[in-house]
């Protein structure tokens, strides 16, 4: 790596610092509160001199599709950007997690993802970067190169391998985030600050309220997804692949499988002999919390050999499969949802709701997968999903006030844990539905800060005007 290039991805440390000792009682260490049930010895104190390591404009928490398109957009739209990645890439579950698709980028009429979505299907496309059989298969190591590419030319700086740890707030602004890396603790202090982490790491820790799960905080399983070589797909469709799932209940009443689990996703082809699984439930894996998720990727990967199993037993076409690798990342489909100025709802679902304040649309059902095996959470998963979904051509709206989190006036959330009840949280969360809220936030990002102003004070008209401009699908404005 050239010089240049070295400091374009870290930047320049500064001379200032702050001490983390400002930071505490807070999530530093996570040991400066009172002891609980989780720190069976007690606690300590840190406190520590941090540089200031950069000083921008915008800095966006996670590389996912949303945190993808944040920083993009709020590049392109002239702003410093400075992005952190914990992963060893960007893209999250389509890249770190093998999830072998993209659910639906259009409503079968319009485009609903355009903007960075179409960017990237019409690239990755070119890139030969998906499947045999359909635009929306996935091709990893392309899509990692992709999206390298894509921020490189924006000119958002970035680091992989780069967590999250803390904010530094005041007077409901959030002034630092706390970041930890192989080179050390370090700051970046920013005007406005973007929370793409999936799981509302940064505005929960600067205070703003959240929602979990269902009456009783039941999550969505979770799923670790795999690469299966040497399948022989035109057995597959010849026997149909519509099987994968239809046999299960024999397997399950053979008792092939730990769990009664009756909802397979299934394996999609993503090359010759290639194919992607998202198939398995980790049943109560909390995503924010490392201990659970430790358990449950280690479930996971020894559940996949029930998989195999069946996969070459009951099926055909797949009798000389082999795993090539499972994901670096556990598939977590649910954990907070942050609460804004705005809760976005099932019954702006069933109404196909047009808000004024509009900055994308979108139309995946509602897709919540149960919390617990057995028949109950199987058979209320598949009613909502039959019956929870739009006809051709259908699409709710999605209002900037959904970005915008309680408590806090420089800080912007997109992506899987943006203001939603649960029914809306299952549709939104997935991929396309990550890249309309995240340009959102990141062209809103880049207008509060070209006219000094806070996330409420972003002019909605000039936002949507912006967005139209790059083509995002919006109507009615």
């Amino acid at each position: 790596m050239s010089l240049n290039r070295r400091k374009f991805l870290e930047g320049s440390m500064t001379a200032a610092g702050i001490t983390a000792a400002g930071l505490v009682p807070t999530t530093l260490g996570g040991c400066a509160t009172a002891p609980s049930k989780n720190i069976s010895a007690g606690a300590v104190v840190i406190r520590k001199n941090i540089p200031i390591r950069h000083d921008v404009d915008v800095f966006v928490a996670g590389g996912g599709p949303s945190g993808l398109a944040a920083s993009i957009s709020a590049a392109r739209q002239g702003r410093s950007v400075f992005l952190a990645e914990r992963q060893n890439c960007l893209g999250g579950m389509g890249t770190a997690g093998l999830l072998p698709l993209f659910m639906q980028f259009t409503d079968g009429v319009n485009f609903l993802a355009a903007g960075i979505g179409k960017e990237v299907q019409n690239r990755l496309r070119a890139a030969e970067g998906t499947g045999p059989d359909s635009d929306r298969t996935i091709r990893a190591e392309v899509l990692k190169r992709l999206y390298d590419a894509m921020l490189l030319e924006s000119g958002a700086r970035f680091t992989f391998e780069t967590r999250l740890i803390d904010v530094q707030t005041s007077s409901q602004q959030i002034r630092c985030a706390i970041l930890a890396a192989k080179s050390g603790l370090f700051a970046v202090r920013a005007k406005i600050f973007i929370d793409c982490t999936g799981d509302g790491d940064m505005a929960v820790w600067a205070g703003a309220p959240y929602e979990i799960g269902d009456k009783d905080g039941n999550v969505m399983a979770g799923t670790l997804c795999s690469t299966w070589a040497d399948i022989d797909w035109r057995a597959v469709d010849k026997f149909g692949r519509d099987k994968q799932e239809k046999l299960l209940p024999d397997a399950i009443k053979n008792k092939l499988f730990t769990n009664e689990d009756r909802h397979l996703p299934g394996m999609w082809r993503t090359g010759a002999n290639l194919g992607g699984g998202n198939i398995g439930h980790t049943f109560g894996v909390d995503g924010t919390d490392e201990r659970s998720v430790t358990e449950a990727l280690i479930r996971a990967r020894k559940m996949l050999l029930e998989y195999e199993r069946y996969y070459k037993e009951y099926l055909k076409g797949f009798e000389k499969m082999e795993l090539v690798a499972t994901g670096s990342m556990l598939g977590i489909r649910e954990t907070r949802r942050i609460m804004g100025d705005y809760i976005l709802n099932l019954d702006d679902f069933k109404k196909r709701a047009v808000f004024d304040d509009e900055i994308g649309r979108y139309s995946y059902p509602v897709d919540i997968h149960s919390s617990k095996p057995g028949d109950e959470g199987y058979e209320k998963y598949a009613k909502d999903f039959k019956t929870l979904r739009y006809g051709k051509g259908e699409n709710y709206g999605i209002p900037y006030r959904i970005l915008v989190p309680k408590k806090l006036s420089n800080l912007l959330i997109a992506g899987r844990c943006v203001s939603t009840d649960r029914y809306m949280q299952s549709s939104i969360r997935v991929m396309p539905g990550c890249f309309i809220t995240g340009q959102a936030a990141g062209i809103a990002a880049a207008i509060a800060v070209e006219k000094s102003t806070d996330t409420r004070g972003v002019p909605v008209a000039e936002l949507q005007q912006r967005l139209k401009k790059i083509g995002a699908f919006l109507p009615n404005c």
